[in-house]
């Protein structure tokens, strides 16, 4: 069956879904220590958020992209990822779901979060046909993000390293069985459709 081209896939529970970051381990560390961002981590920054495990692998380099050693699993409130989605903006003009430009750049200074969809990865990292979400998240939504959402923070570094070690070795099968259980996220037909190009 094939994937529709944008949908929000993510490790989620009824509570919570799971998002990925990679920091330099200055920052990475005592967030999965403390289960908290520590006060290094600047709340006045736009900060992206991936619920792709594979599309962070990407981004990352398997956690060897400089200053991106240490890959953490964020786990949110389900309200706190919903409400950014709510409040979001596409991080680009799209003709046809934004009456104009100006329009377009008039949300998007107003809005607390910015969606973009990047081609999705397979485990060799090569760009899939399907779009994955990337989330932005300044101003009001990054304190929020850290401050109120943010339900534990884990480090799952060694897991990009295992991952990556099977991939290399040509182990796809034992690569797959560990990756997140990413599914559909059940988010409203109208949120998605408002930020979907």
């Amino acid at each position: 069956m094939t994937e529709p081209k944008h949908q929000i896939r993510a490790l989620h529970t009824a509570s919570t879904v799971t998002l990925y970051q990679a920091y330099a381990p200055r920052i990475g560390l005592p967030a999965a220590r403390d289960g908290r961002f520590p006060p290094s981590w600047q709340r006045d920054r736009m900060t992206w958020v991936k619920p792709s495990f594979l599309w962070m692998m990407y981004r990352s380099g398997w956690a060897t992209g400089e200053g991106q050693e240490t890959v953490l699993a964020v786990e949110i409130t389900r309200e706190g990822f919903e409400w950014a989605l709510e409040r979001a903006c596409l991080s680009h003009y799209e003709h046809g779901l934004h009456s104009d430009r100006a329009a377009w750049r008039r949300e998007l200074k107003r809005a607390p979060a910015r969606v973009q969809w990047d081609p999705e990865r397979d485990l060799h990292l090569q760009p899939l046909a399907h779009r994955s979400l990337q989330l932005g998240l300044a101003g009001e939504a990054a304190h929020r993000y850290a401050d109120e959402w943010t339900v534990s923070i884990t480090d799952v570094t060694e897991l990009a390293r295992t991952v990556h070690a099977h991939v290399r070795a040509g182990e796809v099968d034992a690569a797959r069985a560990l990756l997140p259980a990413e599914r559909p996220y059940p988010v409203g037909g109208a949120v998605v459709a408002r930020l979907r190009p």
